[in-house]
């Protein structure tokens, strides 16, 4: 597995283990318990990954996860921790990089974020970088819902057109806290938006993500 998506995945398992089965996160109606199955599905379950992308699927998708959400807490984290099966595609670094490095980058936030007193990670270049690059290919996907054209702009003045068009509202910040805005946690990302008014409040409450 990619280095950051492998380091992304063992602090947020290791923070599971901290908090407990019942802790709050960013997700709504979600525990610390409910998104370790999700992960696990996630991993382990194509035919329910699947329901990300194919509504239809979503009911079966809930019952797989919730499957998973009544193992002991201790072996749900294990699972966490231990990736997808020997088997599986996503264990080859290009593929790990690309579907999980904010994947799990995003849920480790999730959770301690929604924790009293947080306060930001400071985080690395080679990180920050990782989470761009795959910003930059999915941003057009996860902010299509956007009501006016988005750009991106990161400290040192590197851009992501996210959606074009005009009036535009340019998101400035860190990219990991771009990409927090970006997949929907608006309400806990550190960034500062540019643009119509209006515009700027509609993209606060947007809903983002895949």
């Amino acid at each position: 597995m990619s280095p950051w998506s492998r380091l992304e995945r063992l602090a947020l398992a290791d923070l599971f283990e901290r908090l407990g089965p019942d802790a709050p996160t960013l997700c709504t109606g979600w525990t610390t318990r409910d998104l370790a199955a999700h992960l696990v599905a996630r991993d382990r379950r194509i035919d329910a990954a699947g329901a990300i992308l194919v509504p239809p699927l979503g009911s079966h998708a809930g019952r797989v996860q919730r499957g998973y959400a009544g193992k002991p807490f201790s072996e749900l984290v294990a699972l966490v921790r231990g990736g997808p099966p020997v088997w599986s595609v996503v264990r080859l670094p290009p593929i790990d990089a690309a579907v999980n490095t904010i994947e799990f980058f995003v849920h480790h936030e999730d959770v301690r974020r929604a924790q009293e007193g947080w306060q930001p990670r400071a985080l690395g270049p080679d990180l920050q970088d990782a989470v761009w690059r795959q910003l930059r290919a999915s941003s057009r996907l996860v902010m299509r819902r956007a009501p006016a054209g988005v750009v991106l702009r990161r400290p040192d003045g590197g851009e992501i057109v996210a959606k074009s068009g005009t009036p535009r509202v340019t998101v400035s910040g860190l990219p990991s806290e771009i990409v927090l805005f970006a997949y929907g946690r608006q309400d806990h990302a550190m960034v500062e938006l540019v643009g119509d008014t209006e515009l700027v409040d509609q993209m606060r409450t947007a809903k983002f993500g895949i």
